[in-house]
């Protein structure tokens, strides 16, 4: 039997408060954004790097394209469930893709992708920095039944190895 494929997500909670809602109580669509946001930072933070961190390093990463498909409205002062995984990453790119849900019944109430560029200070596209590297060859092995020196690449991380299993794209 075939072993799933490692993932790489985060589930985070949010209590929808008064200001992300119009007048009828009902969460404004562009909040759903800020939410993705959120499911991002957790799941940087989970893996050991929280974005300034990152950002103390010199790097960033813009989103350059978003997308979002409302099936059902949050509502003020629910609880809702923010999954965002790591789909996808290529030598100067992240893409993630967002699953929310109300707690209260599980109902859907949207799904998304962002994907990202990583870039310097100056705002040039760069390679994706060693420390994310890193963090993310980490935090796939703890998820890892086996581990072996096999499974080393040439800058002695396991992020190759691993990669392959996220169905990320290693840098080169």
């Amino acid at each position: 039997m075939k072993s799933p494929p490692l993932r790489l997500v985060n589930v985070t909670s949010y209590r929808v408060i008064y200001g992300d809602t119009d007048q009828m109580g009902v969460v404004y669509y562009a909040n759903y954004l800020r939410w993705f946001e959120r499911g991002r930072s957790e799941l940087l933070r989970q893996i050991g790097l929280p974005y300034p961190i990152i950002e103390q390093q010199g790097f960033h990463f813009p989103v350059v394209q978003v997308a979002c498909r409302y099936t059902q409205s949050a509502r003020y002062d629910e609880v809702i469930q923010i999954e965002t995984e790591l789909v996808e990453m290529g030598r100067a790119s992240l893409s993630f893709r967002y699953r929310i849900w109300r707690e209260a019944d599980r109902c859907a109430l949207a799904e998304g992708t962002t994907e990202h560029a990583c870039t310097d200070h100056s705002g040039r596209v760069t390679r994706m920095p060693k420390i994310l590297l890193d963090a993310l060859a980490a935090a796939l092995i703890l998820r890892m039944p086996r581990c072996s020196t096999q499974n080393l690449d040439r800058r002695g991380n396991f992020f190759a190895s691993f990669a392959i299993a996220l169905n990320l794209k290693p840098p080169l």
